[in-house]
C-alpha cells in the first residue's frame, strides 16, 4: 500500500453529529536518524526507532457537526487547560494537509485539549506524540463514519496522517520497534507510514530509556529549520547513503541480539546527526557542555564495566541512555551517582520501550 490515493475515502459514510474521543501517544527515539526531508514529509533516508512508554501526549478531541461545509476547519486548542494560540499554525497546517484524505473534517468544529508528560519543544519528539494523538482521534471519528474500514488499514492510515503533521510521528503509532522510509532490506517498508518491526531479539524489547534533561527549555533551532538546512548541505547525499547502509546493519544487529554492535552503531548515528548540524550553513550547536560530559562518562563506564549502557541524542541537548532491563539496577545506580548532576534541576525521566497508541 504505497499509493496515497488508497487513503482517500471512496464511499458515502454515516452521518455522525457529534463525537468525542481521547488518545495517548508516546514519543519515540530514532536509532537510525532521519534528517532531511522532501515535500510533504517524505524522508530522504529511512529510520528505525524505539517507541517509548512514559513520555506521552494525551489529547481529547470533540467533533461537533455543522450545517455547511467550511473551506477551513474551525479549531480551538487548549494546552494544559489554557488557550494555546501558539500551537494553532502547526495544527492548521496539519489539518490542511490531511483534508484530501479526511474531507469529512470540513463538516465539523473541532475542540482540542492536550497535555504532555514531558517538556515540549526540548528535543524529545513532542511533535511526534502530539500529531500521533491527533491522527488517532481523527481515525476514531473515521471509524464511526466508515465502520467497514479494516483495522490494519486504519493503523496504516493513522501513521500516514500523523506523518503529515510531523515526520517522526509516523513512528509513534506502534511499537516497540518501528521502521519508516522505503528500504530494500524491508520489503513492506514505506515512505508514507511507519511499519512495526517484529524480528528483533527479545533483549531489545526490554530496553530502558532514561532521558537526562540537560536543558528543559525550547531548543534554539527547530527541527523544521534543521531539516530544511539539509537541502544545500555539502554532505547531504553522503549522509543519506550512510544512513541507508546503517539501517541494514542495525536490523541485522537487532535480529542477532548483538548489544555491543548496537552500542557502537547507535552512538555513531547520534553523533552523525549532530555533525550535520555543525556543518550546516548557518551552523548551529544543540549539544551543551553537559551533553559532552555525559557522553564521555558513558563511554568510560561501558569500557570499565562491560555493561551495555548506550547513549543517543535527538535534535537537542538532552541525552537518551539505552540499556537492557537485566542491567538496569547497576546502570541506574551509576546514573544517580555520576550523571544526574549534569541535568537541569537534577531532573530526568525514566522510560522504557513501549507499544504505541492507547485509547484513554
Amino acid at each position: 500500500m504505497n499509493d496515497k490515493a488508497h487513503f482517500i475515502p471512496k464511499i458515502e459514510g454515516n452521518v455522525v453529529s457529534s463525537f468525542q474521543t481521547k488518545w495517548s501517544a508516546p514519543s519515540n527515539i530514532a536509532l537510525i536518524k532521519y534528517w532531511g526531508k522532501k515535500e510533504l514529509q517524505i524522508p530522504c533516508n529511512p529510520s528505525v526507532s524505539f517507541t517509548l512508554d512514559q513520555c506521552r501526549t494525551t489529547t481529547s478531541l470533540r467533533f461537533q457537526r455543522i450545517m455547511d461545509k467550511q473551506d477551513h476547519v474551525s479549531l480551538s486548542i487548549r494546552y494544559e487547560g489554557n488557550p494555546a494560540p501558539y500551537f494553532e499554525p502547526k495544527v492548521k497546517t496539519f489539518i490542511d494537509r490531511i483534508l484530501p484524505y479526511a474531507p469529512y473534517l470540513r463538516d465539523y468544529k473541532i475542540q482540542i485539549d492536550t497535555v504532555n508528560s514531558f517538556p515540549h519543544s526540548s528535543g524529545i519528539a513532542s511533535s511526534a506524540s502530539a500529531m500521533a494523538t491527533l491522527a488517532a482521534a481523527i481515525m476514531d471519528l473515521e471509524k464511526q463514519i466508515y465502520p467497514s474500514l479494516a483495522a490494519e488499514d486504519r493503523i496504516k492510515k493513522c501513521s500516514f496522517l500523523a506523518r503529515l503533521g510531523s515526520g517522526s510521528a509516523a513512528r509513534s503509532v506502534e511499537g516497540p520497534l518501528v521502521l519508516w522510509g522505503k528500504h530494500t532490506a524491508s520489503p513492506n517498508s514505506s515512505d508514507l507510514y511507519g511499519v512495526r518491526w517484529t524480528k528483533a531479539a527479545d533483549v531489545f524489547k526490554t530496553y530502558r530509556d532514561t532521558i537526562l534533561l540537560v536543558d528543559k527549555g525550547q531548543k534554539e533551532v527547530s527541527s523544521t529549520v534543521g531539516h530544511n538546512l539539509m537541502h544545500n548541505h555539502p554532505f547531504a547525499e553522503n549522509r543519506f547513503a550512510q544512513a541507508k547502509a546503517r539501517y541494514r546493519d542495525l536490523l541485522t544487529i537487532l535480529e542477532m541480539g548483538d548489544m555491543d554492535g548496537f552500542s557502537d552503531l547507535v552512538e555513531l548515528e547520534a553523533l552523525s546527526l549532530h555533525a550535520m548540524m555543525l556543518t550546516s550553513s548557518p551552523y548551529y550547536i544543540l549539544m551543551h557542555p553537559n551533553t559532552i560530559q555525559i557522553i564521555q562518562e558513558v563511554r568510560r563506564y561501558r569500557k570499565t564495566t562491560g555493561l551495555h549502557l548506550t547513549f543517543t541524542l535527538d535534535a537537542g541537548a538532552n541525552v537518551h541512555l539505552l540499556y537492557p532491563a537485566h542491567e538496569a539496577e547497576k546502570v541506574d545506580q551509576f546514573i544517580a551517582s555520576d550523571l544526574r548532576k549534569y541535568c537541569q534541576d537534577n531532573e530526568l525521566i525514566y522510560d522504557r520501550v513501549g507499544t504505541g497508541l492507547k485509547k484513554v
